[in-house]
């Protein structure tokens, strides 16, 4: 199981970026996905979990509105587009992969990429 992001960049304040995780060595429906952010000198904050279906989200309240997460099956691959990007948005985002039907906090993710750093400046 291999999950590498990408898209991570400099972005001001309101301006949105795309993020991107190719996942490997596993079907596209194995698992659900999601990401997660750590920003320095913080806990790990929940962003966004998609079920393996793509049928099914949620977000953490601090992006709800603002991020969408989606998920394409035919080359395995989750998207999450961020929008109206605010400073407190900068962190390091990471996309995981869960065996929970619908990852919904920190602790449904069992592993990691090597996350994409996102910052967004005014």
């Amino acid at each position: 199981v291999q999950v590498v992001e990408s898209g991570g960049g400099l972005v001001q304040t309101g301006g949105s970026l795309r993020l991107f995780c190719a996942a490997s060595g596993f079907s596209y429906d194995a698992y659900a996905m999601g990401w997660v952010r750590q920003a320095p000198g913080k806990e790990r904050e929940f962003v966004a979990g998609i079920n393996r279906s793509a049928f099914a989200t949620h977000y953490g309240d601090s992006v709800k509105g603002r991020f969408t997460i989606f998920r394409h099956p035919a080359n395995n691959t989750v998207t999450l587009r961020m929008t109206s990007l605010r400073s407190e948005d900068t962190a390091t985002y990471y996309c995981g992969t869960s065996t929970s039907t619908l990852p919904m906090r920190v602790a449904s993710f069992q592993s990691w990429g090597q996350g994409t750093q996102v910052t967004v400046s005014s």
